[in-house]
């Protein structure tokens, strides 16, 4: 008798000889500016952590303070028993915050997409997407059933292409973009996306998870850095980077926040956002709109080290924001440069292929509110040694 999950094992050693296996490390403290991970401490610029909420004080003392009052889980899915007031709180502060109507939240970034996508077109629509749109957006329109096609990365210009080449063949259409993208750091050109989408009477769905606490005023994300408030049909985002917890947000029109409520299946069918969570993010949102301090410090932080890098040699492709790639090329001097960093006490992952295409492997370096200038000092000082030691610089 054969072995039916002689595959896996099979594929699993492929991964290892082939370079792609994925080695988890395993982290021993709080989030922060440093880290323990594998029972050493190193300089963190691998997390989303992009203000260093995930362990502020106030939304530590929150989370605790609403458990003791309501308990830890919230029992049940939001449409029997699971809404509790904090949710409904969190949902009207986050729609006052992002200036729309309403908004609705998930259990994650992930699940927002896989609800929203799927309730918007099926199998009578299309969608539009961009090429290097994230995992969860994939999945989402593969899970709708509409046909799925693909513009170039950030190009207007393409997206109006593929538009004019398909009309008169769907009944809804729906562009997708992700807001700020997460591999190489610059954002959409949301503006200009925008009127395409008014032009041909599309629906407009951004999902600004790493733009949210980042972009905008005060870190509103995408839309308020645009000003383009009210002419996004939807705006999608996380607790789980800047806001430094879990879950996930959509906002947008009343009319569609309450479909989604009566249709999007990660909200009729899976459990609540927990207490603790819930309770953290409305601190998050607290702690934001009492100042921009977090949020310019962000940005401070990240102007100096790109410019310091760029100094010294190192090609930071085509950021935009504090998300810096130092671009490399092959993925095994890329995963060497990573681990020769760890060694040195700099913690920031390699990232290849398939995550970003053959050829453009790279060091990306999350830039933190909390790192102070001797910790991006420090960092300099490791890149440039490391950098010199393989050839790079």
């Amino acid at each position: 008798m054969t072995d039916k999950l002689a595959w896996i094992d099979e594929e699993l050693s492929n991964l290892r000889k082939t370079g792609f296996y994925n080695a988890i490390r395993t982290i021993g403290s709080a989030q922060g500016a440093w880290l323990v991970v594998d029972g050493k401490k190193v300089l963190n610029f691998c997390s989303n952590n992009y203000l260093g909420l995930a362990n502020h004080p106030q939304m530590v003392s929150a989370a605790k303070a609403a458990m003791d009052k309501y308990g830890v889980g919230p029992g049940a899915v939001r449409t029997i028993a699971g809404t509790m007031d904090l949710h409904l709180e969190l949902e009207k502060r986050m729609a006052n915050f992002k200036h729309v109507e309403s908004a609705i939240v998930f259990q994650s970034g992930f699940s927002a997409n896989g609800a929203t996508i799927p309730a918007l077109v099926s199998k009578e629509d299309i969608i539009f997407s961009d090429e290097l749109n994230h995992a969860s957006i994939i999945d989402g329109s593969r899970l709708s059933s509409a046909k799925i096609v693909r513009y170039k990365h950030c190009d207007p210009i393409s997206l109006e292409s593929v538009i004019r080449e398909h009309q008169g063949t769907y009944r809804r259409g729906l562009i997708i973009t992700d807001g700020l993208f997460s591999m190489d750091g610059d954002y959409a050109p949301l503006d200009k996306l925008v009127d395409v989408a008014e032009a041909y009477d599309l629906m407009l769905m951004v999902d600004d998870a790493h733009g949210e606490g980042v972009l905008g005023e005060g870190g509103r994300g995408i839309v308020d850095h645009f000003k383009l408030h009210g002419r996004v049909d939807v705006e999608v985002g996380t607790f789980s980077k800047a806001f430094g917890v879990m879950g996930g947000v959509v906002a947008g029109k009343t009319n569609i926040i309450e479909w989604l409520r009566q249709r999007g299946r990660p909200f009729l069918f899976s459990s609540a956002l927990t207490v603790p969570d819930t309770a953290a993010c409305l601190a998050a949102v607290d702690i934001l709109e009492e100042s921009t301090e977090l949020v310019d410090k962000l940005w401070s932080n990240a102007a100096y080290f790109q410019k310091e890098m760029r100094a010294l040699g190192f090609d930071t492709g085509l950021t935009q924001t504090p998300i810096t790639p130092v671009m490399l090329g092959e993925v095994q001097l890329a995963r060497e440069f990573s681990r020769k960093l760890f060694d040195e006490q700099v913690f920031a992952m390699s990232l290849g292929f398939p995550t970003v295409p053959q050829g453009k492997a790279r060091i990306r370096v999350m830039i933190s509110a909390t790192h102070s200038r001797s910790d991006l000092d420090q960092a300099l000082e490791s890149f440039k040694k490391v950098g010199e030691e393989l050839g790079v610089l």
